[in-house]
């Protein structure tokens, strides 16, 4: 009898040290998820094709879309303006994008949508962007069977994305100390909270996909 009593408390103890690990673990993932996925609106250009002529043009659609862009959204305090200010913007940006493919000769057209997308992690030159579904500025040219040309539009990281001006245009539109850190890897604790982030992101994306 007092060894199935030893026995019960036992499996107690370690259920117990099992939740807690479960609810430490949580906590990490929940503190490493700052909210940044909605703190940022994304570019996503997709190429006509991967044909080499396809793929330069997309290259030049996106210089020109982060161009027109970064001019409507000077005055976007956070995302949340920057979002409606986008969206009021997509038939000017329909527009004026298909202008810029008539006057270089091409018969491709773009088709420009604001929507939720998930996306991988990111490496850029100066900060990296956990995996997870994010607000998007989506222009597709052609048929859209070509890669993609993933950054962001808000704020205007990868239209200048030195290391010098970083934090001053991301405090701008927003985003924490800890939230640069994190995109920076500023140290052992901000990498762990990035592998963290991009696994709980990895997680949204696949139940974003369901």
């Amino acid at each position: 009898m007092r060894e199935e009593s030893k026995s019960h408390r036992f499996k107690l103890w370690e259920i117990a040290l099992c939740i807690g690990l479960v609810l430490a673990f949580t906590v990490s993932v929940l503190a490493a998820d700052s909210g940044l996925s909605d703190k940022l609106i994304r570019l996503h250009v997709v190429g006509a094709s991967d044909s080499e002529e396809d793929q330069a043009l997309k290259l030049l659609v996106r210089d020109e879309t982060l161009a027109l862009t970064e001019d409507a959204l000077a005055g976007a305090g956070v995302a949340g303006e920057a979002e409606e200010v986008i969206r009021a913007n997509i038939p000017m940006l329909t527009e004026r994008l298909n202008l810029f493919l008539r006057e270089r000769g091409s018969g491709q057209t773009v088709t420009v949508t604001l929507g939720r997308e998930a996306f991988p992690t990111r490496e850029y030159s100066t900060f990296s962007l956990p995996a997870g579904p994010y607000t998007a500025l989506r222009v597709v040219l052609g048929e859209g069977n070509g890669k993609n040309w993933w950054c962001v539009v808000f704020p205007p990281l990868c239209a200048s994305a030195a290391i010098e001006t970083l934090p001053g245009q991301s405090k701008a539109a927003g985003l924490t100390d800890d939230d640069i850190s994190l995109i920076t890897k500023d140290g052992e604790k901000y990498e762990i909270r990035f592998k963290l982030a991009e696994w709980f992101g990895n997680l949204k994306n696949w139940l974003f996909g369901e």
